[in-house]
């Protein structure tokens, strides 16, 4: 637009540069001044119709040519020209305010020229902008910028022909971006050095933040209420968070990334610029961003989902704090800086306060069903799905909870704290709260175990549950944060419910044979041993066939305990007894079982129908599987 009056100049007449030495004392020097006068006036002269020359033929509002043509794009040599004339025009009109103030005719003459020339420079600097905006997106500045990171890199080893070939190969929008670049910079610093500083940023801040709102548009990134969260069904909520962390990563590698690297070239020559156009340009998106997880994290929504879905956005700011704090350095982006920082604080608090419902959700179970055979509840099963999925998030756990205190104990029973590392002052945070966690687990299924009128399989569903706890323990990463003498103290805690179920389920079978098999007793009394064994073995196989181990490993072991005691002792019975009770037809009457059949008989044992995702031997699930895991009779 054309200007209503010329811009006034703010020139200093003490500039040392162009200051002139004044020596009257003599007439020699008097005349060397004159003549140097004459020649500087002639110098301006020449300099402003120089000018003029080159800036006329550019002026649209008097040449059909210069309104359709672009400078740049026509002659980059004539830019150049262009760019030197007014440079040199500026140092001409310091030099007339110095000399002859602000009322020379020449001054007025070069003002007015070095208005013209800064209207069409503005078009330039806006065409430039404008055509090349699939050029000077973020993302091709950042990859231009990495790729030249990346050929930096590799100058050192040029004697490989293919990091020699892969480092100089620039693409055409690359070449394309590059050139962009360096005019706009050409411009800009032409324009701030002419005062002009206020109309070259005015047009960079509009075409660019144009460019940022839509990319953070396009990336699904919108301004949203907490009301608005909070009604959100979850499944909804996920999806906005999962487009969130994808977003969350573009915006940081590419977006903001790009424009602070394009801020920074273009207006290189000064700080406050780079700031101010920086700051107006991406401000308001990024605290768009990094408000989202801070909304999130206040929402009333519970679902097993939430708290992966909570650690995840920590972890991505978290991640990329250190290039938030690089991109966002200025001051005037300090509150980019706070905003991210106040949803970590939010995010962690919100960790915190799911770990507790978490907590509360195990001990306020109240379900009395009685698992058929002993096996696993379905609450040892949804706890530790959770905690190993919560294992994968150790490092930013770790974060999280280090300055937590570490739970009460009072609440459970003394003979629960067991634990080493809940009562090891030294031990990480982390360490002491898993550790919490899975006492509380174990501590309502020894509850649960009480429903049992059979005290057996009392026993045998404490050894199940234990045992899965344990395996879930040692093929996840709890294993590195429990520790093995955690796993250690648990597996002999398995061994002793083992121990103790094996006497109130086949007790009275071994009672129904002597101590000492191979003593010789009567016929009368081997026979009531033979019926006895008959009778029991056969209510405790019945009894037994019904019981669950999931766990291959403990029901060989148990089986193995149990059929090896057991089949030695009424082995070393039967083949010094079977003769004293008669012929073979009258052995019939008396002996049942021989040694192998029991062999075989407890083969069969402890294959009861088993639960589908009971099994304890399976691998830490990926994150992926998660939905999956988590469908359970648990909710936090």
């Amino acid at each position: 637009m054309p200007r209503k009056g010329m811009r006034s100049l703010c020139f200093s007449p003490r500039t040392p540069s162009f200051s002139t030495s004044r020596q009257s004392t003599t007439s020699e020097s008097t005349a060397s001044s004159t003549n140097r006068r004459r020649f500087s006036e002639s110098m301006i002269e020449q300099t402003i119709d120089a000018a003029a020359t080159i800036i006329m033929k550019w002026d649209a509002d008097t040449s059909a040519y210069a309104k359709v043509t672009s400078l740049f794009y026509e002659s980059k040599r004539e830019a150049l020209q262009f760019i030197r004339s007014v440079n040199e025009l500026q140092k001409t009109m310091h030099l007339l305010v110095s000399d002859q103030g602000s009322r020379s005719e020449k001054l007025v003459r070069a003002q007015i020229l070095m208005q013209t020339a800064m209207k069409r420079l503005q078009k330039e600097f806006y065409q430039i902008l404008s055509m090349n905006r699939a050029h000077l997106d973020p993302e091709s500045v950042s990859t231009r910028s990495s790729r030249t990171s990346a050929r930096s890199s590799t100058s050192d080893f040029d004697d490989d022909d293919e990091i020699r070939t892969a480092g100089d190969s620039i693409s055409e929008i690359e070449e394309v971006s590059s050139m962009a670049m360096s005019d706009l910079k050409l411009i800009a610093d032409c324009m701030i050095a002419s005062g002009y500083a206020k109309e070259c940023m005015h047009i960079y801040k509009i075409i660019r933040k144009s460019i940022i709102d839509e990319g953070v548009y396009k990336l699904g990134i919108e301004k949203l209420s907490s009301s608005q969260v909070n009604k959100m069904e979850w499944d909804v909520l996920d999806l906005k968070i999962k487009n969130w962390l994808e977003a969350e990563k573009i915006s940081m590698r590419t977006l903001f990334t790009g424009e602070r690297i394009l801020c920074d070239q273009v207006f290189a020559t000064s700080d406050l610029i780079k700031e101010s156009c920086f700051t107006e340009i991406s401000k308001e998106a990024a605290i768009l961003l990094f408000g989202f997880p801070e909304l999130v994290a206040k929402t009333k929504k519970y679902s097993p989902e939430k708290m992966f879905r909570v650690l995840d956005m920590y972890s991505a700011i978290s991640e990329d704090w250190k290039e938030i704090e690089t991109i966002f350095s200025f001051e005037s982006t300090s509150t980019v800086r706070l905003q991210a920082l106040d949803s970590l604080v939010r995010l962690s608090e919100s960790v915190r306060s799911l770990l507790m419902d978490f907590e509360s959700t195990i001990q306020k179970d109240s379900s009395k069903t009685m698992i058929p055979g002993g096996g696993l509840h379905p609450l040892t099963i949804s706890s530790m799905n959770y905690l190993t999925l919560l294992a994968d998030y150790s490092n930013i756990l770790t974060d999280i909870i280090s300055d937590w205190p570490p739970p009460a104990k009072s609440t459970l029973p003394a003979s629960f704290l067991f634990s080493p590392d809940s009562e090891d002052s030294t031990a990480p945070a982390i360490s002491v709260r898993f550790a919490w966690l899975i006492l509380v687990l174990l501590c309502k299924i020894d509850g649960k175990a009480k429903h049992y009128k059979d005290v057996s399989l009392s026993y045998l569903f404490l050894a199940n549950n234990l045992q899965h706890v344990i395996s879930r323990v040692r093929t996840s990463n709890l294993q590195y944060i429990l520790g093995e003498e955690w796993i250690t103290k648990h597996e002999a805690k398995v061994k002793q419910f083992t121990s103790n179920y094996e006497p109130f389920a086949w007790g009275e079978v071994f009672a129904s044979l002597p101590e000492n098999p191979t003593a010789p007793i009567t016929a009368g009394k081997a026979k009531d041993c033979f019926r006895k064994f008959n009778a029991s073995f056969e209510n405790a196989y019945w009894k037994q066939r019904s019981c669950i181990v999931p766990d291959s490993k403990l029901r060989e072991e148990i089986k193995v305990s149990i059929g090896t005691k057991l089949v030695t002792l009424y082995r070393d019975f039967y083949n010094t007894h079977i003769s004293t009770v008669g012929d073979e037809r009258g052995a019939r009457l008396f002996v049942r079982f021989s040694p192998e059949d029991i062999g075989n008989y407890f083969s069969d044992l402890f294959y009861g129908t088993v639960s589908s995702g009971s099994s304890s031997t399976s691998n830490s699930v990926s994150s992926h599987h998660r939905r999956q895991m988590l469908r359970s009779p648990l909710r936090v």
